[in-house]
């Protein structure tokens, strides 16, 4: 035989030596507990809840197998079920469970596998709660007594659940709420009253804003009132002192006044630069300026008035009146002319 041929065998048995002392040796770690199988047969429980027995162990390879389970505690989230309670009303509720397996043997006889047990569980939980919460009503569930219906649906799942080898440590209800259709229907009732509370709200708030703004019309008009007849008052105290002082001014030289108004009047009428009049020579505006009539005689009583006025002072005065002789179509030397014998300023 060959070397080569030699190390192939002895490979060969070493390869076959190591599967053998593989399978014929297990473990168990400290959060597991172990069922030994003969042919599918239990032989022995290793590492049981309550015992402390973790480490390598041998068994018959190819004869004998082992089944693991979780030593530690276990969460199972069960699915939401709807249930109705004492008052008829209706409540989804979402519970979840801690349990152990306390007895693998009895485990592995009854539900063989983690999903089959999950699904037993599913089943006592929702019975329980139903049969809980068929006797109270809603106030009780959300009142403080929850406690006290969570204590009594865990000790009727244990009850059931000891036969499957398990232990239920606690029950608690996650979250209890109403069925959408009815929390549809409270959400409208509360939108509903929010909404009327809302327009309550508009409707004192427009009476207000129209109590407020009425108050500050009245008060307003009242104010306007006031300082109207205060300006009134005032304006006529002003009107009757301007008359007085007026009738005063006037008082003291009428003539004067009538000789003024007169060249206001020549002002106001000739004030434009582009304006162009044709007047009579006995117009009223001449009264002042000379005769009546022909020039140089009969002389009026206005007219002597401004008799110690000579044609350049006429002149002049209209002149600071801002009147032109253009405007008042006369002939400048014709004024001045020996046949207006008006008498000179000297005499």
């Amino acid at each position: 035989m060959s070397s080569r041929a030699k190390l192939i065998i002895v490979g060969v048995v070493l390869l076959v030596a190591l599967i053998v002392g593989l399978s014929s040796t297990y473990e168990t770690s400290e959060t597991e507990q172990a069922i030994l199988l003969e042919f599918g047969d239990p032989l022995e429980v290793i590492n049981q809840w309550g015992d402390d027995e973790p480490g390598l162990r041998v068994k018959t390879p190819f004869v004998q197998n082992v089944e693991y389970f979780e030593k530690r505690i276990v969460d199972f989230d069960a699915p939401p079920e709807e249930i109705i309670l004492g008052d008829k009303k209706r409540l989804v509720v979402d519970a979840f469970i801690r349990y152990r397996i306390v007895d693998p043997l009895k485990y592995f006889q009854t539900v063989g596998t983690e999903g089959i047990a999950r699904s037993r569980l599913a089943a006592i939980l929702n019975a329980a709660t139903r049969e809980v919460m068929g006797r109270v009503d809603l106030v009780t569930v959300l009142s403080g007594e929850r406690a006290s219906l969570m204590t009594q649906i865990r000790d009727q799942v244990n009850r059931q659940s000891e036969k499957f080898g398990m232990d239920v440590i606690d029950v608690r209800v996650r979250r209890a709420d109403l069925p959408d259709e009815n929390s549809q229907a409270v959400y409208a009732r509360m939108s509903a009253e929010r909404a009327q509370q809302a327009q309550e709200f508009r409707s004192t708030g427009e009476a207000d804003k129209k109590r407020i703004v009425s108050q500050a019309d009245r008060e307003a008009a009242i104010i306007l009132a006031e300082a109207n007849r205060n300006s009134e008052i005032i304006r006529g105290q002003g009107d009757a002192l301007a008359a007085r002082i007026f009738a005063q001014a006037v008082g003291r030289d009428p003539e004067f006044y009538a000789f003024y108004r007169s060249m206001q009047a020549l002002k106001e009428a000739l004030g434009e630069t582009d304006t162009t009049m044709v007047l009579s020579p006995d117009s009223e505006l001449f009264t002042y300026f000379g005769t009546v009539g022909e020039i140089g005689k009969d002389e009026t009583e206005s007219s002597k008035l401004v008799g110690g006025l000579d044609a350049d002072d006429i002149m002049r005065m209209i002149g600071e009146l801002g009147i032109t002789a253009t405007d008042l179509d006369l002939d400048i030397e014709e004024l001045r002319g020996d046949n207006l014998n008006l008498p000179s300023r000297n005499e």
